[in-house]
């Protein structure tokens, strides 16, 4: 429970910090800030879930700040076609991937790409049909990846819960 409660007290601290707004001297764009946000929160989640006993908590914390710098450079660099062509391939990679067999998408405006390596589905405890994912998003030559599970909502989209 103190786990949550120190990844939670994070997690706002970053979004306080978001809340300063670009024309109010928050140097970053929103782009940079929802990547830092959803960077950190990912690496928080990967790092509970690799860690163990007294190493947990350092590796929550490790976990947040490589998620929230990655984060970051993704969010700034990435523009609006590029994150709807993620996106898309996302869905693509869930609905119809084979599992372990990547779907890659390009951006030839800005040189960006990338691909989503789907695992095989599962049923969760509440019934809901899940795939954990993998996605290798780069960046000016240099890859940047992530790992997240996704659950097919009731309109048959897919749902990341968490990343």
């Amino acid at each position: 429970m103190r786990l949550v409660k120190l990844v939670l007290a994070g997690a706002l601290a970053l979004a306080l910090a978001a809340c300063a707004g670009d024309q109010y001297g928050n140097p970053y764009g929103p782009k940079q800030t929802g990547g830092t946000l959803i960077g950190a929160a990912a690496g928080g989640l990967l790092g509970a879930q690799v860690g163990h006993g007294g190493g947990r908590l350092a590796a929550v914390a490790i976990g947040t700040l490589g998620g929230a710098l990655i984060g970051s450079e993704v969010g700034k660099s990435l523009d609006r076609a590029d994150r709807i062509a993620l996106e898309q391939s996302t869905q693509r990679a869930l609905e119809t991937g084979q599992s372990g067999a990547p779907v890659g998408w390009r951006n030839p405006d800005s040189g960006h790409y990338g691909e989503v390596v789907p695992q095989p589905a599962y049923r969760s405890n509440s019934g809901q049909y899940c795939r954990e994912y993998q996605q290798t998003v780069t960046i000016d030559g240099r890859p940047q990846s992530a790992y997240g599970t996704a659950c097919r909502q009731p309109d048959g989209s897919w749902q990341v819960v968490n990343s």
